[in-house]
Formats: C-alpha cells, sequence, structure tokens
C-alpha cells in the first residue's frame, strides 16, 4: 500500500477548507441527493462527498456504504485522488493497484472496495477540498457518459461549498454590523440622554436672565437670548428626535393588543394638546384593531404632529381614513399644509435628509421623524409612500400587517 502523498499547497488547502466551514456529522439535504443520483447514474451501490482534512476525511454524504463518518487519510483514496486537481481517478481494480492492493478496505473479508471513481471538487481557487466518489465491491468501468454525469455532479457540490462559504462570510459581515449598530445605538443614547439636562438648563437659564434682568438688558442683548433659547430649543427637539428614532426598536418589541381607531386617536390629541385652530377628522367607521398599538401611536403623532407644524394656513385641518382587508390595515394621513416640492418627495423617509421648507415657527426640519415613522411601518411588514400639491396639501398611505 501506498499511503497518499501531502500537495504541495497542503497549507493553503487546509485554510480553503476552513474558510467553509462545512458542518460535520450532520445530513444535509442537498448533498444527498447529489451522493444518490451519482451511485444511480454510475450504477454503483456506494457514493460519499469525502473532505481530505489534515489526519482524517470525513464523509460530508455517505450513500449507500458502511455506516461511518470518517477515515483515517493514509488509507484513504481521495487522499491520492486529489493531488490531480481537475482530472477524474479511476481504479477499475484496487487489486492491481499498487497504491491499494493491500489496503483495509480492499481486504476487508466482507465487502471489500474493489473499483473507485473520484472526481476531485475544487473551491474558486483551484484547491482541492475533497471529492465526490462513487465505490463498487467489485471491479467496474465508467463508461464516457457517466464520467461526464460524474462530473458535472461534483461542479454542483463545488457550487454548494461556494454558496456555504459566502453564506459564512455574510453572517459575519452581518455580525459585525450588528454589532457596530449596537454600540451606535448606545452611544447615540447616552450622548442624547446626557445633554437633555444641560440643554434644559440653558433654556431654563435664558427665559431667567430675560425675566430678571430685563431692565439692564438692552435690546440687542434681549435678541442674543432669544436666539440662544431657540438654539437651544432646537437642539432639544433634534436630540429627541435621535432617543425616539433609536427607541423605535424597543417599541416594535412591545405586544400587540386589541383597541379601537377612534380611542387611540383621541389620546393623542389629549397628548398634543391640539387647539380649536386644528380639526382633525376621524375616519367615519371606527375600525378594531389588533396590532402593536405603541408603534401605531408613534407612527400617527409623528404624522400628525407634521401636519400641524408644517402648515400656514389659519385652520388648519386634518383628515385621517382607513380602511381594513383579510390581511392589511390601511391608513391615510392629509393636511391642508404647505406640502412638499415634488423634487423633495423621494428624500422625505432619508434619515437626518432635511428639506428646504421651514415649519411654522420658520424652522427646519431635522430629518428624522419620517425616517423613523418608516421604520416603524417597515417593522409591521407595511409599506408607506407620500404625495403632495405645493401650496395646498400633504397625504401619506400607510399600510400595516394585521395580527
Amino acid at each position: 500500500m501506498i499511503q497518499p502523498a501531502q500537495p504541495i499547497n497542503e497549507k493553503e488547502r487546509l485554510n480553503a477548507l476552513s474558510s467553509i466551514e462545512l458542518i460535520k456529522d450532520i445530513p444535509e439535504e442537498e448533498f444527498d441527493n447529489i451522493t444518490q443520483l451519482a451511485s444511480y447514474i454510475c450504477k454503483t451501490p456506494i457514493s460519499v462527498i469525502t473532505i481530505v482534512e489534515d489526519e482524517k476525511n470525513w464523509l460530508k454524504s455517505n450513500h449507500g456504504g458502511p455506516p461511518i463518518t470518517e477515515v483515517e487519510r493514509k488509507y484513504s483514496h481521495c487522499g491520492h485522488a486529489i493531488l490531480e486537481p481537475g482530472i477524474l481517478m479511476e481504479v477499475e481494480d484496487m487489486r492491481k493497484d499498487l497504491r491499494f492492493y493491500d489496503n483495509p478496505f480492499t481486504t476487508h473479508p466482507e465487502s471489500p472496495i474493489l473499483f473507485y471513481a473520484g472526481m476531485p471538487l475544487l473551491d474558486n481557487d483551484g484547491f482541492a477540498l475533497g471529492t465526490l466518489c462513487v465505490l463498487d465491491t467489485k471491479k467496474n468501468k465508467l463508461n464516457d457518459a457517466q464520467k461526464k454525469a460524474l462530473k458535472n455532479l461534483a461542479k454542483q457540490v463545488e457550487k454548494l461549498f461556494e454558496l456555504r462559504r459566502k453564506n459564512r462570510y455574510l453572517e459575519k459581515i452581518k455580525q459585525e454590523l450588528d454589532d457596530h449598530n449596537t454600540l451606535l445605538k448606545d452611544f447615540a443614547g447616552v450622548v442624547s440622554h446626557d445633554m437633555k439636562m444641560p440643554l434644559a438648563n440653558m433654556i431654563i437659564t435664558a427665559d431667567l436672565i430675560k425675566a430678571r434682568y430685563k431692565h439692564n438688558v438692552d435690546e440687542k442683548g434681549q435678541e442674543l437670548l432669544l436666539n440662544l433659547k431657540k438654539s437651544a430649543l432646537k437642539l432639544s427637539d433634534y436630540i429627541n428626535g435621535i432617543l425616539n428614532h433609536y427607541e423605535s426598536d424597543r417599541i416594535v418589541a412591545s405586544k400587540e393588543v386589541e383597541f379601537d381607531l377612534h380611542h387611540l386617536l383621541e389620546d393623542i390629541i389629549d397628548l398634543l394638546n391640539i387647539n380649536d385652530r386644528c380639526e382633525i377628522n376621524f375616519p367615519a367607521e371606527n375600525i378594531f384593531l389588533k396590532c402593536n398599538r405603541a408603534a401605531l401611536e408613534q407612527i400617527f403623532i409623528n404624522l400628525i404632529n407634521n401636519s400641524i407644524k408644517y402648515n400656514n394656513k389659519e385652520k388648519i385641518i386634518i383628515d385621517i381614513e382607513s380602511a381594513i382587508d383579510e390581511n392589511h390595515y390601511y391608513f391615510t394621513v392629509t393636511d391642508n399644509g404647505i406640502g412638499i416640492p415634488e423634487d423633495q418627495l423621494s428624500n422625505v423617509f432619508k434619515l437626518f435628509k432635511t428639506l428646504y421648507i421651514t415649519d411654522r415657527q420658520g424652522n427646519q426640519g431635522n430629518g428624522i421623524g419620517l425616517s423613523t415613522v418608516k421604520k416603524l411601518v417597515e417593522s409591521l411588514h407595511g409599506n408607506i409612500s407620500v404625495s403632495s400639491v405645493l401650496g395646498e396639501s400633504t397625504s401619506f398611505k400607510f399600510d400595516i400587517k394585521r395580527a
């Protein structure tokens, strides 16, 4: 018996094999289907997918063979096959081959392996990772069609290997992105939370100075104090937006409950302290919902609040419509506000993307609120869209999946 030599690129070959992260000892249907088909086409009782490691070969798929999962590499036929990548190795009668005539598999008293045909399995860099092989307990010979079929099946195994490698790579990238995203969320949350108190102190201090020293501060000083307060309020609004955006993940995790739409909207009106200059028209028919109430409430709060802020009419009118089918709830929020320029409609849901429009107080948005709305809607397995007529109206349509 001649033990198989190691390929000259053995170290690189083993590194390539490691990158695929194949799972040992767990049957996988896609590999078992190929060995079953190989055995059928080649008319052999046994077909295996063998992975050649440092000291041992292990069987990724074993059709018809003895109930073993690994073989010492020094006794393996596949160890010889991988020495010539790209070439099908066929041994018609093991007893007549110096490499195998006294191999334990050849001399087995009950079920000797006398025939072997194996096609090396290569990765994209040409490293032979193992073989797809067929075996018989009697001498045999493949015809040209069978050889071609075995090679084609080996190509399918190689594609499965490459798909596995890419999936493992993508999983690692996703995990890294998730870890970075978590760190960013924590950082944003801590920084935003820690900044709220100093900002509140700035706003209160500006008011105290203006009130207590109003006779000592000239008109220019009063104007500076007002600008200071406005800037602090704007930054506070920005921080609250960031906190709400990252808090949306927690909101989405809330439980689904049953409630009616009118009651939800009434709670929002009370929360926003809406005055008589704003008319909000509920859907004509009150529907009962079963979904994530906290998430839907946050969506409506953002949309209604925007309809009020970005409105230059003496009488603000907001119309809310709803509908329902077997799978989704549908909602529309339409206002008579200032509208959105057509060339800006594609940007309204982008995080930190601000539009060149100002609210009733002359302030520009921070590009967080509508991004949070879109994030919440999509987390509820829905979609949102916007349409607008500049100077007349804006309409947001969205749907969410029923529980």
